[in-house]
């Protein structure tokens, strides 16, 4: 059999699967009681999606809009409280029947130290007092940026229980952190690291971004040496895109072969700088400080069954339908969005989602278990599924075999990347989306 060609490497970051351009309106509504009824709830994981920035930088195509004018961080929280009373009353059922415990919590954006301290106690009192999460007692990861993370935030959710922060440093050298529209000093990131240890959180994530224009691989080591200082229990090395209606997207940066070619060296050079440096790697992106504390059964993953999503870009899953809000990239529809959902009073209901049947299930569990360094026992897969992955996915995996993306010496018993395979995690992972979730991708139309 030939060697098939490779495709691109860098076609799509694939962190949830169904991908989020794939949903749509849903003309039933379901009732969140109906969704919910049947559904374990004895392990749920809570998001809670903040969606405001101080700056939104020229890479982020993620949900969240530039500042709160008018009070709108009231109107926000207020329709949170809304959204997390109803979302407890479904989850709950008639009755109150059954255990509901909540396993862990993270809260993202957009980024949630844009709320003050003020804000931020009342945003873990909706997490408590209308959920029912124990911020206390289960992993709790936070996100934060340079000029968000101040004393007095930072002291709210040590003292709320968090135990995981992530900040997005993204480069050290300034001169990269302008050319990626992320306008931050040095002397300003060091400085909200350093009010981060000080609070004594187990936990420090710093993001790294390769691929910004005019990086080498002298700066890149740069950047990660300067996060290294630190001693972060994690770093996550992202590499860089450029999407329709972002800033750079408009700027007309593009994704070449030389860039393509660019950010594989850089990954390489990153992940080799870690893996020598002590760190263990996770999955393509993660690398994690050995003897760090883990954050829960999924390790803070965003991805699992049982996730109760609450707020506009927040998405939650359910073994048989995925759903959410609206989702947008263009910051008038993205204010039309949050100004929509600000003024809803009834959440009993789903509007925007994707229905989940058995082969997406399968499609989705190996794809989520593979892009794991660790890898995928077959023995789990055949356990819940009653087949093996190679009877279900035969020929994707006989491609991914023939690329040498796939460990040979794994043995029988465990699915588990190479190397190179995990190095082409973001083209291994869109070759697995169904025929369906490719069509309704393709058919959305950005906004």
């Amino acid at each position: 059999m030939s060697t098939p060609t490779a495709p691109r490497p860098y076609e799509s970051y694939v962190y949830a699967y169904p991908h989020k351009t794939a949903y749509r309106p849903l003309t039933d509504r379901p009732a969140l009681r109906e969704l919910w009824a049947g559904e374990r709830k004895d392990a749920l994981s809570l998001y809670l999606h903040i969606p405001f920035c101080e700056v939104r930088c020229g890479f982020c195509n993620l949900f969240t809009r530039i500042g709160a004018p008018d009070e709108l961080t009231t109107r926000y929280l207020d329709a949170l409280d809304r959204q997390a009373t109803a979302a407890r009353d479904a989850i709950e059922g008639p009755g109150g029947s059954g255990p509901v415990r909540f396993a862990a919590a993270a809260f993202g954006g957009g980024t949630p130290t844009f709320l003050d301290a003020g804000e931020l106690e009342r945003l873990c009192d909706i997490a408590e007092k209308r959920i029912g999460a124990d911020l206390r007692s289960v992993p709790l990861s936070v996100e934060t940026s340079p000029a968000t993370a101040t004393a007095d935030r930072l002291a709210v959710l040590a003292g709320r229980g968090a135990t995981r922060l992530s900040i997005g440093v993204q480069s050290f050298v300034e001169a990269e952190a302008r050319a990626a529209v992320r306008p931050q000093r040095r002397a300003e990131v060091e400085a909200a690291l350093g009010r981060i240890r000080d609070t004594g959180i187990p936990l420090l994530n710093i993001d790294l971004i390769y691929g910004i224009d005019g990086q080498t691989g002298a700066s890149w080591r740069h950047s990660l040496d300067a996060a290294l200082a630190w001693r972060p229990e994690e770093l996550y090395l992202y590499p860089l895109y450029v999407r329709p209606l972002t800033g750079l997207g408009r700027l007309g940066a593009g994704g070449e072969a030389a860039w393509d070619a660019q950010r594989l060296r850089l990954y390489r050079e990153g992940r080799d700088h870690l893996l020598a440096h002590g760190y263990e790697q996770v999955s393509m992106r993660m690398f994690r400080r050995p003897g760090s504390p883990a954050q829960g059964p999924d390790d803070h993953a965003c991805q699992t069954d049982g996730m109760v999503g609450l707020g506009c870009g927040a998405r939650s899953y359910t073994s048989a339908l995925h759903y959410s809000f609206d989702y947008a990239v263009d910051m008038r529809e993205i204010r039309a969005i949050i100004d929509t959902y600000t003024a809803t009073e009834d959440f009993t209901r789903a509007e925007v989602g994707y229905r989940v049947d058995g082969g997406e299930a399968r499609r989705r569990h190996l794809l989520q278990s593979l892009l794991q360094a660790r890898g995928m026992a077959v023995a789990e897969y055949r356990e819940r599924f009653g087949a093996a992955p190679v009877e279900d996915f035969p020929a994707e995996l006989d491609r991914f075999a023939a690329l040498g993306w796939l460990d040979e010496s794994a043995g029988p018993g465990l699915l588990r990347l190479s190397p190179e395979g995990l190095a082409h995690s973001d083209a291994l992972g869109p070759a697995l989306f169904s025929p369906a979730v490719r069509a309704a991708m393709a058919a959305y139309l950005p906004k």
